[in-house]
């Protein structure tokens, strides 16, 4: 008799979270210790635009790279391929000595890590039903939320304790042990894994937007056919203006710390994970709001759409508020995890749009073009931030304020209903 395990689903979500969390432990090493990498090795502000940037650049690759990836070759070991390259150059970071080599490695963790997007978005379509989708994507988002929560202490702790390059080599070698429970408790899909309850299998596949049904050995969606789609336009667009509110507090945000506050490395450690319990919170509460809706009779397009528009007002208003009010370091993180709450509130319900359109053969084909879209904007962002910075942070505040009610809007706009889309296989 073989071995049964109850909620099996949630069991290959977690794993996918956990990933989330070391993805953003791993590149937030980099920003949390650049105090004391910046005066050992002699960098300034630019070098740091750079490197964050070749990253971007890399991720937005990766983002459409992956996600064919994913659709050819399955989440299983894709995601091993990308949780183990990225690990890799994690460690390697360590024996980094100029620009040069830290670009290089920061290339191949942006490639890599890229990988994660549009894998979950893919495989929550494959193992959740659309009426908790929203709520797999939360969890899944919420990885990012808690990665970011944990990684300032965690690093400030081992470079304390070990210094930086010690601590990129620890940091790297987490998503090297993740792969071991991947590979055994996510054998298959929940078509066949020998482990799912039949009453299991069967409420994921009578309630998928479509169980892959597209004929024996066809192909995904070509990319031309997936951009023919004014639907598919409307998750470029959202996220093109959206995605670079999340990133200017990831990448910026510990600079801003230094910069304004005169913080050091432990003191950012102290503060700089404050804004991400918010966006935990955003994160899980995103995809609850959305799957309720739907469990009390709203369709698909009324509930994604309602909780995008909660979001962006929250985000809108709290942006506005790091203009106005944040006088003190404690104000401003707490209004950043305002900020942060409504754009996971938000973001959940954008990315999991790509499932509520197609099967699962061009899923992640559309969730990682979406992403490498997202992370254009992100790059234009990351070079205009040192110039329009250079007295105050506010224009950077006001830019992405503005880029909120065109995110939400373009999803009304572009895609009149969100539900599936008629394809001719």
């Amino acid at each position: 008799m073989s071995v049964k395990l109850k909620g099996l689903r949630w069991w290959i979500i977690g794993l996918i979270g956990l990933a989330t969390i070391i993805n953003y432990i791993d590149r937030t090493a980099l920003s949390v210790m650049w105090p004391s990498i910046q005066e050992e090795l002699g960098f300034d502000s630019y070098d740091y635009a750079i490197m964050l940037n070749v990253f971007m650049v890399a991720y937005a690759l990766g983002q459409s790279i992956s996600g064919r990836m994913f659709d050819k070759i399955g989440t299983r070991i894709s995601y091993v391929i990308c949780i183990a390259v990225w690990g890799a150059s994690t460690a390697l970071h360590a024996i980094a000595s100029g620009l040069f080599s830290f670009s290089l490695f920061r290339a191949t963790l942006g490639i890599s890590e890229a990988g994660n997007w549009p894998g979950a978005v893919k495989s929550n379509a494959e193992w959740f039903p659309i009426k908790e989708r929203a709520v797999a994507q939360g969890i899944f988002n919420s990885g990012a939320s808690i990665g970011s929560v944990i990684a300032p202490p965690l690093i400030a702790m081992l470079y304390l304790g070990f210094g930086w390059r010690i601590t990129f080599v620890i940091v790297g070698l987490l998503g090297i042990v993740w792969i071991i429970p991947w590979l055994i408790i996510n054998k298959a899909g929940p078509e066949k894994h020998p482990w799912i309850e039949e009453k299991e299998r069967q409420y994921i596949l009578t309630d998928r937007l479509q169980p892959d049904n597209t004929p024996q050995g066809q192909k995904p969606l070509s990319l031309n056919k997936i951009m023919s789609y004014t639907e598919s336009w409307a998750v470029l667009v959202s996220r093109f203006f959206l995605e670079p509110i999340w990133w200017l507090f990831v990448g910026w945000m510990p600079l801003y710390l230094a910069d304004r506050y005169g913080f050091d490395v432990k003191q950012i450690g102290l503060f700089a994970w404050v804004p991400y319990v918010g966006a935990a919170f955003g994160s899980i509460s995103g995809g609850w709001n959305a799957g309720r809706m739907i469990q009390r009779g709203a369709g698909v397009d009324k509930a994604r759409k309602t909780t995008i528009t909660i979001g962006g007002a929250i985000m809108f208003f709290g942006l506005i508020a790091t203009i106005f009010l944040a006088d003190t370091p404690l104000k401003f993180v707490l209004i950043v995890a305002m900020v942060l709450y409504g754009f996971q509130f938000a973001i959940s319900n954008i990315q999991t749009i790509p499932s509520d359109l197609f099967t699962g053969k061009s899923v992640g084909t559309l969730a990682g073009l979406g992403g490498t879209v997202g992370v254009l904007s992100v790059i234009i962002m990351n070079f205009l931030v040192p110039v329009i910075t250079a007295k105050s942070y506010t224009p950077a505040f006001v830019i992405i304020a503005t880029f909120v009610p065109l995110g939400v809007i373009a999803v009304y706009l572009l895609c009149k209903k969100i539900g599936p889309v008629e394809t001719d296989y």
